[in-house]
């Protein structure tokens, strides 16, 4: 009796959103990407999104006029922002490759990563979000968005400025006027950044012990 009241007050908890923060575990993640099959937008989606670490509605509606590559940068328009504010992904060397290969699939297109079914509308998350379950990972260990906190945890730990992290995960300033000089300001530190961490990820999918 007591064990069953005792259940049913068990305290209800706030979970934050699955994420791979341990070094290991992310490079045997970026491992099983390297691995996954099917339909090229989930393929391209998967190995682009640790990289960039938008949230993953962002990515998936990504359109090929948003990106610079002369200048090495992807523009979000405010309107597909959480924030409303435009925010820019600098590019690192992998991320531009995979788009270059992208573009042989998708490229005459206006999204990079077209539904299975039509070329007029983006991949849904549930496409990708399948992908990432069938490599085994479950609901309570890795999500979609999860990889924001895997950069996140990994960037801090490397050691880059707290203010300049927060920018590129494109986090909510309390001071708009703050926000957009700080994604201006910090944008040739942001590139730096990365591009390290594009380096530390790919260090991190060559170690296999």
């Amino acid at each position: 009796m007591a064990s069953g009241l005792t259940e049913a007050l068990q305290p209800v908890r706030n979970t934050s959103l699955a994420a791979l923060t341990d070094p290991k575990a992310v490079g045997a993640l970026l491992r099983d990407i390297d691995a996954c099959e099917g339909h090229f937008s989930v393929i391209y989606f998967m190995k682009i999104l640790p990289y960039v670490f938008t949230r993953p509605t962002e990515l998936r509606r990504a359109e090929w006029a948003e990106f610079d590559f002369d200048k090495e940068l992807w523009r979000i328009p405010k309107e597909r922002m959480k924030m409303r504010q435009e925010h820019s992904v600098p590019l690192a060397r992998q991320v531009t490759a995979l788009l270059r290969a992208l573009q042989k699939f998708s490229g005459n297109g206006q999204y990079l990563f077209p539904s299975i079914r039509t070329q007029t509308t983006p991949i849904s998350d549930a496409a990708p979000l399948a992908a990432l379950r069938r490599l085994g990972y479950a609901q309570n260990q890795m999500c979609l968005h999860g990889f924001r906190a895997t950069a996140s945890t990994n960037l801090n730990e490397l050691g880059f400025r707290a203010d300049v992290i927060e920018a590129q995960l494109a986090h909510k300033e309390p001071d708009a006027v703050r926000l957009a000089y700080n994604r201006a300001e910090y944008l040739k530190e942001r590139r730096s950044m990365m591009q390290a961490y594009a380096d530390f990820l790919d260090e991190l999918r060559e170690k296999t012990a």
